[in-house]
């Protein structure tokens, strides 16, 4: 008897003569690419580094795209958006020690967004594995350390004959959900030596798939289908898991009205009868959910943003279905579903029954009329301007990136993404200098449509050197940058808490000049004519600066 898992492809005659007779002059390095090019790679960022050499010496001979950025921290935020943007697992390489360990802020980012980065890093010559001491250049005692507590899957190469299943395997743990970035290293004795090893021609990209246990998801559907006040919380991993229509479909069977979290903004449309927006950092959004008897939370941990600042204490039932186990139920006991969101929600679509509920649009309305109030009584209308501008200048099916600034915490509120993976911020990991790195990766992936980057000005210092980057390869991103004179947000803090800012104000440079000294077209403009200067320069193909001198207030916080 037969089982299907023991039928093998036989190999032709020309796979036999390709595979015993390799091409000469190939090292280790051409097994690094030749094994992304089969899993179906064609775009690698990175920074080249001494023990990194054989890798990119290898590109020269693969037909793999390669986008260089000036620091590693950046090429990892390049990588991430453009994991984000296609689904697929960005290729970073990287060198060993310094170059490797600038990355980190970036996989933390990755890896709390869960995007799909494949991190490959050099490492010392073989003989120096194993923690000695023996002086190296970039020697770490155990650099994978480093990494393990913040990627997903740490895979050391010790062979050449271990590459193509170790980068395949890191693909595919990437891959699986949820997704998120992985770690290779290998030695550079290793990537330099001459192979003998056949050209890699396939390999398994697929990933394993998560779906939800069915006794879990009839008890969710029962509840659900007989609960008199649902709602439901869409977190990022139904962006994540390109499930915002299956979302769609079940809050109109239940009748259910849906606030998105920052990081599944977009997921839900801003303007549907049920739409709470994402204004989930609001008391009134607060009560209404924990009013809720039956609460739905996908894709979400329900972490410090998404539960206003944990103070956010439902009296219902809640379901929650997510990918990472870690977050299941970390915070609020539930019905736990281990899944991913768009198999789950599939699941569900199956078994629930359709609910009527007249009453769930006004209930909506009456929410965001009072939220609205609460703004309004603050005296916000600058802010609110300048987010309005950005909309109406940034055509509704480009995406945007934000850094951590004030202006994107108005947007992770505020702003109308206007559809899934559209808008895109640091929110994760909550580092500086996300914005336009992250932006110029998702102009790589996609060139067709114009993107969106916005900055404060202590942010846009972190990565002002890729706009060296966006010359060179002619990316077409406008970078927005608020320029208030310094740590925005920091100097609100410290002044709410002290009643003075230290350490927040910042010496800062003329960014037109700047942007014009890179080859790189720059305006000044104001509040007023934002929206034409915006809608300018996104109309333009290339890289291109706008500046905004101006001192940005936040909304009031009601966790407090």
């Amino acid at each position: 008897m037969t089982h299907d898992h023991d039928l093998v492809l036989r190999p032709t005659e020309a796979q036999i003569s390709a595979a015993l007779n390799p091409p000469p002059g190939r090292n280790g390095g051409d097994l690094v690419v030749e094994t992304l090019a089969a899993l179906g790679a064609t775009t690698v960022f990175g920074l080249p580094g001494q023990h990194a050499l054989g890798m990119f010496d290898a590109l020269r001979r693969s037909d793999l795209r390669y986008i260089g950025l000036r620091v590693e921290n950046n090429a990892g935020f390049a990588a991430d958006a453009y994991g984000r943007i296609t689904g697929e697992a960005a290729p970073l390489l990287l060198s060993t020690g310094p170059g490797a360990l600038t990355s980190l802020a970036a996989l933390q980012e990755a890896a709390a967004a869960s995007a799909p980065v494949l991190a490959i890093s050099s490492q010392i010559p073989t003989a120096g594995l194993g923690g000695g001491r023996h002086g190296y250049l970039h020697e770490l005692p155990d650099q994978s350390a480093s990494f393990r507590g913040v990627v997903k899957s740490v895979h050391t190469v010790r062979a050449q004959s271990q590459i193509p299943s170790a980068i395949e395997a890191a693909w595919k743990s990437a891959l699986t959900a949820p997704h998120g970035p992985v770690w290779v290293e290998i030695p550079q004795d290793v990537l330099l030596a001459e192979t003998s090893i056949p050209v890699v021609t396939g390999g398994d990209a697929f990933p394993e798939e998560l779906p939800p246990r069915p006794e879990l998801t009839a008890v969710a559907a029962d509840l659900l289908s007989n609960a008199a006040r649902p709602a439901i919380i869409a977190g990022g991993g139904v962006v994540r898991s390109d499930a915002s229509g299956k979302l769609r479909q079940l809050a109109e069977v239940l009748q259910a009205p849906v606030v998105t979290t920052p990081g599944g903004k977009g997921a839900f449309p801003w303007t549907h009868p049920l739409s709470l927006q994402s204004w989930i950092e609001d008391r009134h959004t607060t009560d209404f959910l924990e009013d809720a008897d039956v609460l739905l939370v996908v894709g979400s941990g329900l972490g410090e943003l998404s539960s206003n600042y944990h103070t956010f204490k439902p009296r219902g039932r809640v379901i929650q279905v997510e990918a990472d186990l870690g977050k299941l139920e970390s915070n609020h006991p539930a019905l736990g579903v281990h899944a991913d969101a768009r198999l789950a929600l599939q699941a569900l679509l199956e078994t629930v029954m359709p609910r009527s509920d007249e009453e769930a649009p006004e209930r909506v309305r009456e929410v965001l009329a009072r939220v609205a109030d609460r703004i309004a009584a603050q005296e916000l209308t600058l802010e609110q301007d300048v987010l309005a501008s950005v909309r109406r200048a940034l055509p509704a099916g480009s995406p945007s990136f934000w850094d951590m600034t004030i202006l994107a915490y108005w947007a992770w509120s505020a702003f109308d993404a206007k559809g899934p993976n559209l808008l895109h911020s640091a929110q994760g990991a909550g580092g500086l200098g996300y914005g336009f790195p992250a932006a110029l990766g998702a102009a790589v992936a996609d060139p067709t449509r114009p993107v969106l980057a916005v900055s404060g000005d202590g942010g846009a210092l972190y990565s002002i050197a890729e706009l060296a980057t966006a010359r060179q390869y002619d990316l077409n991103v406008t970078w927005l940058i608020v320029d208030d004179g310094g740590y925005g947000i920091l100097r609100e803090y410290m002044t709410d808490a002290f009643g003075q800012a230290t350490a927040t104000e910042l010496t800062r440079p003329d960014y037109v000049a700047l942007a014009e000294s890179f080859g790189v077209p720059g305006v000044r403009t104001t509040p007023e004519t934002l929206a034409d200067d915006l809608s300018k320069a996104l109309g333009s193909p290339g890289p291109s600066v706008v500046v905004l001198p101006a001192v940005l207030r936040m909304f009031a916080p009601t966790h407090l």
